[in-house]
């Protein structure tokens, strides 16, 4: 039994061997995410559930995401939210924060709803703006915005069970990957506070690339390795 197998059977099954249990086995051993076939992934403590699909978060994510929450913002927003466990980790993590969730894929709402409540967040506090990019929240300025927006070259080559299950539009963003970094660096140019800070994922192939589109807008940008000693997020904020 394979170590995927083991936590399937652990989590979803109570270690017990049914037959509901071997049929997840091969969808398993056909390259279907264990995330997706459990149904949730661990977050900064969270249990993050994917009924609609999204894109499963990454220990990459988790890793930035942890350092950003060092951060005591009034209004932060999870930009390109996805299953919303950005935002959902600053809900837990941020008790005085107003928490926006924008997504684009309208089917994300119910799964971004279930993970506040199924983690006893205060859904007081969240709201959730479905449409493209900034666009749910006119002239809204934040204090924070964390985005893992897509950032894969469209002909990069990524592993068959990412292709053939993970949404393509969290992953594919044009033939150099910087088609949506360089709509958000527009963007945000309205919808920073002032004294805000914006913290992005990027490919780790091109982070000076994606630095330098930031620049070319007047921030100041500063690229932040990951938990492997990778350049993986931009941290931007005005000169």
């Amino acid at each position: 039994m394979t170590r995927d197998e083991k936590w399937l059977l652990e989590e979803k099954y109570g270690g017990k061997e049914t037959p509901e249990y071997h049929a997840d086995a091969e969808r398993l051993a056909k390259g279907e995410p264990l995330a997706y076939i459990i149904g949730s992934q661990p977050f900064l403590g969270l249990k993050i559930y994917l009924d609609s699909k999204p894109l499963i978060p990454r220990p990459e994510t988790e890793w930035w995401t942890e350092q950003l929450l060092g951060e005591q913002p009034l209004t932060f927003l999870d930009l390109c939210a996805g299953s919303g466990a950005i935002g959902c980790a600053a809900l837990a993590r941020l008790p005085n924060a107003k928490v926006y969730f924008g997504e684009v894929n309208p089917a994300h709402e119910a799964t971004i709803r279930k993970n506040i409540c199924e983690n006893d967040l205060d859904e007081s506090r969240a709201i959730i703006g479905i449409g493209d990019l900034f666009e749910p929240f006119a002239h809204m300025q934040f204090d924070v915005v964390a985005s893992n927006p897509p950032y894969v070259p469209t002909h990069r080559e990524l592993p068959q069970s990412v292709t053939d299950h993970e949404p393509a539009l969290a992953l594919r963003a044009g033939d150099d990957g910087l088609d949506i970094i360089r709509k958000i660096a527009h963007e945000l140019l309205t919808h920073l506070a002032k004294n805000g800070v914006a913290w992005i994922e990027c490919d780790t192939a091109h982070a000076a690339a994606a630095c330098a589109v930031f620049a070319e807008q007047g921030f100041n940008a500063q690229i932040r390795t990951d938990q492997y000693g990778k350049p993986r997020t931009l941290v931007v904020s005005f000169q």
